[in-house]
């Protein structure tokens, strides 16, 4: 698998790389001290994971996965635990704190390859898409939903589920928000920002938000904020 540092510490990136020695099925395409450079880094090569400081001069590790349109898999590495609960709504993978032990570093590599592997199998058995009228099947612990597709106003990602609005019902469920993605309308379902795919028939008014992002309430009157760059993509969907 392929892999980028990205990490203000010249010191930790050096531990890092020398712990990554001993990993041969990681290849390593380089490292940034920065948001700034990470991101240059990741736009040129695309790797399969980051293993990624959250405290960095500038833009932070969370702010640079904002600007990304699609985000790796991600391993955080810091020396601060108060960050663990926002980190895993970024879908991360697993959340280091420095020192890094080789042994938990060991544990985290283990957890990415058995979700690139579970990716290449879901990739290789693509299932169709689903029209406004497929009815899926939603199960949360013991409470069971036959839904039609077109009742499902929103879908939010809480980690690595996606929790799934319709009528008054939120279930939780164990599948990623781009997996999802994959199987929808994108004439109906629109993926506003990172976190959230809303369906455009549920809509109830538009804004313009700070910084060229947009707006949107919802019928049940939950407010969306689309990101500016997929706010160009909205307005091209819906215009004329």
């Amino acid at each position: 698998m392929t892999a980028l540092i990205i990490e203000d510490s010249r010191l930790a990136r050096v531990e890092l790389k020398n712990m990554l020695k001993g990993h041969s099925n990681i290849d390593l395409l380089g490292e940034a001290a920065n948001a700034e450079e990470g991101l240059e880094l990741i736009n040129k090569h695309h790797p399969d994971l980051l293993f990624l400081d959250i405290n960095m001069p500038g833009k932070n590790g969370f702010e640079l996965l904002e600007l990304l349109d699609e985000v790796p898999l991600v391993i955080f590495t810091t020396a601060y635990d108060e960050y663990a609960i926002k980190a895993f709504e970024y879908n991360t993978l697993d959340y280091l704190l420095k020192p890094i032990s080789k042994e938990r570093l060991g544990k985290a590599i283990d957890k990415v390859e058995q979700q690139l592997k579970t990716e290449k199998e879901e990739e290789e058995t693509k299932e169709e898409k689903l029209t406004n009228s497929s009815r899926i099947f939603v199960k949360d612990g013991e409470e069971c939903w036959l839904v039609r597709l077109e009742q499902i106003r929103r879908f939010e990602s809480v980690g690595n589920y996606t929790r799934v609005f319709f009528d008054e019902n939120k279930p939780l469920i164990h599948k990623s928000l781009n997996k999802i993605e994959e199987r929808l309308d994108a004439t109906q379902f629109f993926r506003a920002n990172r976190q959230q795919i809303i369906n455009l028939k549920y809509i109830k008014d538009i804004n313009t938000w700070f910084s060229g992002n947009l707006k949107v309430t919802m019928q049940d009157g939950e407010d969306v904020e689309i990101s500016r760059r997929q706010s160009a993509k909205f307005k091209n969907l819906l215009s004329l």
